[in-house]
Formats: structure tokens, C-alpha cells, sequence
């Protein structure tokens, strides 16, 4: 299954992984590799996470307070955003494709 990540979700990923290196040298480097076992999790599961009531699928991270909603649409799985969990919920809701 072929797969994007939204050009927002891009920028958020990489602001957490600067903002976790600048905190800890290394700790970047760990957000972001947690970050790719979980694209690599959805692309092997992609329906195993249920659709949530706004139509979206969720993983969470196990060791950083973030989690990556995303759809599958037209057999194509679209990558909506690095989410912090207690931000702002739903901000990223109007980036569907």
C-alpha cells in the first residue's frame, strides 16, 4: 500500500525532532525513530487501529506523548500528522486529502 505524509505532518515531525535534540543530544534521533517503526507498523496494519468518530485512525507512541492519526483512502494511506497528545486536540482534522 502506497503511503504520504502531509507536508504539515512533515514540518511537525521534524519541529519535535529538533525540539527533543535540543532538550537531550540523542533524544531527537529516538523521536524520530520511533516515529518511522510506526509509519512501518501502519503500511504492514493499516486497519488494525479502529476508525475513531471523526473518521481517522490512531497509533500511539509508546515512549513520547505523540500519536499519528491517519486515513486510508483508495487503497492509498494518508498520513495526516505528528500529533502531541495533549495539545490541541483534533487541530489537524481539516487536513484531509
Amino acid at each position: 500500500m502506497n503511503h504520504t505524509v502531509l507536508d504539515e505532518a512533515e514540518k511537525e515531525v521534524n519541529d519535535a525532532i529538533l525540539y527533543y535534540e535540543d532538550k537531550q543530544e540523542g533524544l531527537g534521533v529516538r523521536f524520530r525513530d520511533e516515529a518511522d517503526e510506526y509509519i512501518r507498523w501502519i503500511l504492514k496494519n493499516p486497519e488494525v487501529p479502529r476508525i475513531r468518530r471523526l473518521g481517522y485512525r490512531r497509533v500511539n507512541f509508546d515512549v513520547f506523548p505523540y500519536y499519528i492519526p491517519y486515513i486510508i483512502h483508495e487503497n492509498h494511506i494518508w498520513i495526516l500528522a505528528f500529533a502531541h497528545a495533549s495539545r490541541k486536540p483534533n487541530y489537524w482534522i481539516k487536513r484531509k486529502p
